[in-house]
């Protein structure tokens, strides 16, 4: 049997649990994208990269103290503005309308009486490591699937028929410990268990029993790992329900790999079981702000954004062979580019490769409006198909960076910048 444990409105939760007069009331926690970043003076922005078996998304934050009026409000033009989006919204401001990713001048309009604390990244990644740290104290086989979430599987160690009762002790044991509801799904299949925790939301626990009986009317986008793109291409079969889905296997099976992956986790025969440990796929980074219109300084602040992932590529040890570079421009215009290299990874290659990508996919004529960039595709041993100087020179590079590296773990991450971000 799976459990999944799926942390309610983890944020915000996060919040109460050190400050007792947010509980019962309209909460919400807010976050703008920290162009600090991109400061020209030294700036104090850390970072959290630990992930020591648990899927926890690096993430760089500053340790100035944060309060609404110093992090929400900007004074334009001589008026005040507020600026931000929802990130987790409490259930007695969801009863309000708010939602997250909404923006908060428009929450506060829907739902006035309601405290907006600013995004506290450290407390969240403590909680969450310290909870896997619990959860694995008291189960056997646990995986930690993002922040808030995690899988355990307590086959052949607790009675099926005890499950339910073990799922509520462990709720309220986490409860006592850390001030922190969560909300748990059962099932003898992994997704369904994921999918059940909808239906126990908000501190409450579901058993499914009859897979069949319970998936036959929820909707296809419900289910986690259907996206919009998928979604789409079901109901273009009127396709709409789990049920249905159920009906269709020869049609899902004829999409080979993906098809057959939903199909077999929607009925609950997928057999999956437990990953302790989840590798991370990709390091990126991505920033919205007010639009930019001079090429130069877009192309600075892709090399910032490029340094920062270059520190974490470093801290981690990996070698990403795959770079991509996304561009949001105004009136919803986006240019990307994304490209395969078999080169060792160090930040001269990386920024060299990045500026051709800029270059490439530029559009001079709008203002940009949000940069996105990332690396994956992880490899452990290099293939050395380059020529003989062109390897040399990229161990030559690696080896700066890792010398870059030793300074910045020591002075901070902006202690040495190169040309291309002045």
């Amino acid at each position: 049997m799976f459990l999944h444990i799926d942390i309610d409105s983890f944020f915000a939760s996060a919040e109460r649990s050190v400050d007792h007069s947010l509980k019962s009331i309209p909460m919400a926690v807010g976050s703008r994208s920290n162009l600090e970043i991109f400061n020209r003076k030294r700036t104090n922005i850390k970072l959290i990269n630990d992930n020591s078996g648990a899927f926890v998304t690096p993430v760089f934050y500053s340790e100035r103290k944060k309060t609404f009026e110093s992090y929400f409000v900007d004074n334009l033009d001589g008026r005040k503005k507020i600026l931000g989006i929802i990130t987790t919204a409490s259930y007695e401001a969801r009863a309000c309308g708010v939602k997250t990713a909404m923006p908060i001048a428009l929450a506060l309009q829907l739902c006035p009486e309601m405290v907006v604390v600013p995004s506290n990244y450290p407390l969240y990644h403590t909680l969450s490591h310290r909870m896997h740290a619990f959860m694995r104290a008291h189960i056997p086989l646990v995986e930690q699937y993002s922040i808030d979430e995690f899988f355990a599987d307590v086959s052949g160690w607790i009675k099926d028929e005890e499950v339910y009762d073990f799922a509520k002790m462990l709720q309220a044991k986490i409860l006592q410990h850390f001030d922190i509801p969560v909300s748990i799904g059962i099932s003898k299949a992994k997704w369904i268990a994921k999918l059940a925790t909808e239906s126990a939301k908000p501190y409450g626990v579901y058993e499914v029993k009859d897979i069949n009986a319970y998936i036959e009317e929820i909707p296809i986008k419900a289910f986690p790992g259907i996206g919009k793109g998928f979604q789409k291409r079901l109901e273009e079969h009127y396709i709409s329900t789990l049920g249905d889905v159920k009906r269709y296997k020869s049609l899902l099976y004829s999409w080979k790999k993906p098809g057959i992956q939903i199909y077999n986790r929607v009925t609950g025969s997928d057999n999956e079981g437990i990953e302790e440990r989840r590798e991370r796929k990709s390091i990126g980074i991505s920033r919205t702000f007010d639009a930019i219109y001079d090429a130069d300084e877009i192309k600075r602040r892709i090399m910032i954004m490029a340094r920062h992932i270059t520190y974490m590529v470093m801290t981690i040890e990996a070698n990403p062979t795959t770079y991509y570079l996304k561009i949001n421009y105004e009136y919803g215009v986006k240019v990307k580019q994304s490209i395969t290299v078999d080169r060792l990874f160090s930040e001269m290659v990386f920024k060299e490769i990045v500026t051709q990508m800029y270059k490439e996919i530029a559009c001079s004529c709008k203002g940009a409006v949000k940069l996105t960039l990332n690396v994956s595709n992880f490899i452990s041993n290099h293939r050395k198909t380059l020529s003989l100087i062109e390897f040399e020179s990229d161990m030559i590079h690696q080896k700066l960076s890792k010398e870059i590296q030793n300074l910045r773990e020591r002075f901070g991450l902006d202690i040495l910048k190169t040309g291309d971000e002045l």
